[in-house]
């Protein structure tokens, strides 16, 4: 069987290329995968699979029609607050596969927020004809109750995505503490530059050393190198996008300070403290889920000392997720990967 696989995949951002990692790692054996990317040369080097350009139109039906399945392959690709095209694109792929006949399947979805009325209806059209549906959050379940759409439940896949280490993180000093930023509108420049003096002093108390791990280089690089010099010589700038080895930085991290989704799945999978910066509801449900600490980033405190503090009595005195909810959270993520089976076998 060979099934096509849709995401925000071959776009730099180490969260979707996680879940395409993860989605690989489940795909039932029997199953040759092809992969939809912004950059089919990058994919097929790093993965070993079959890619082809996402935009190109013929191209892309031409491997739809040499397909036996599609798979939306996690992630919030089915939303329309940050683009009102996108949700259009994946749509259509998803409905072009069902009227071929091909199994469909929605892997490891959240859903939303959908702000238009043309993008729900056409979502709705979608999961119901889909083969099999996962989704990864309660917000997500409730949507498809209300559309009469059966569904699995399971946290989000990257908790059981494998991991390695890498060396250099051994070189800086501990304890560790990871921060990563992303490029967004309610991150204003007076609110990172308050973050920036927050860190300062969160890093002076704590004699920590601070990584800025950027998890999309074209949107938050940028940020890590306007912080940094702030923090020179106690921090350093790490580039990953390999996303097996972007999970194993947290190996060795003590704390987390994230705006990126998949940056507080990694670090709480690993063990470390998490402290949240939302900018998206997908956040807020993590943090609920984990009960995790955190702000959203457009009601941030405006004074410094006040974060900094916050961060410092999460460092002393905050706990990371037990052994044993990790392992639950990581063993219900492989309900993901049953849901490939059923669906796929």
């Amino acid at each position: 069987m060979r099934a096509l696989l849709s995401g925000y995949y071959g776009q730099g951002n180490g969260g979707d290329e996680a879940l395409l990692a993860t989605l690989l790692q489940m795909l039932p054996s029997s199953v040759t995968p092809v992969v939809l990317s912004g950059n089919p040369e990058e994919t097929q080097r790093r993965y070993g699979v079959e890619a082809c350009e996402r935009k190109a139109f013929n191209t892309v039906m031409q491997s739809l029609r040499s397909s036996d399945a599609f798979i939306w392959g996690g992630g919030s690709l089915i939303q329309d607050a940050t683009s009102a095209i996108s949700p259009f694109y994946y749509s259509g792929l998803m409905a072009i596969a069902q009227k071929r006949g091909m199994k469909t399947v929605a892997w490891a979805q959240g859903i939303g927020p959908l702000k238009r009325n043309a993008t729900k209806w056409l979502a709705r059209q979608n999961f119901i004809g889909c083969t099999g549906v996962s989704v990864r959050d309660s917000a997500s379940a409730a949507l498809l109750n209300e559309w009469e759409v059966p569904y699995v439940l399971a946290p989000d896949p990257v908790w059981a995505l494998e991991s390695q280490s890498i060396p250099g993180i051994w070189d800086t000093p501990a304890p560790r503490v990871a921060v990563t930023l992303r490029a967004h509108p309610q991150l204003t420049p007076t609110r990172l530059g308050n973050l920036t003096k927050a860190l300062v002093d969160f890093q002076k108390a704590t004699k920590t050393f601070i990584l800025l791990i950027p998890f999309q280089k074209s949107t938050d690089l940028a940020i890590a190198q306007a912080i940094e010099p702030a923090l020179k010589d106690v921090s350093k700038i790490i580039t990953i996008e390999e996303p097996t080895i972007l999970k194993g930085i947290y190996n060795g991290v003590e704390m987390a300070i994230g705006m990126r989704l998949h940056s507080l799945i990694m670090a709480a999978s690993k063990g470390c403290r998490c402290f949240a910066l939302s900018y998206d509801p997908k956040i807020n449900r993590l943090m609920e889920e984990l009960e995790m600490p955190g702000w959203d980033i457009d009601n941030l405190p405006d004074d410094a000392n006040v974060m900094s503090m916050a961060w410092i009595e999460h460092f002393a005195n905050g706990e990371a997720l037990s052994e044993d909810k990790i392992k639950f959270f990581t063993d219900r993520a492989l309900i993901h990967k049953e849901v490939l089976q059923k669906a796929l076998t």
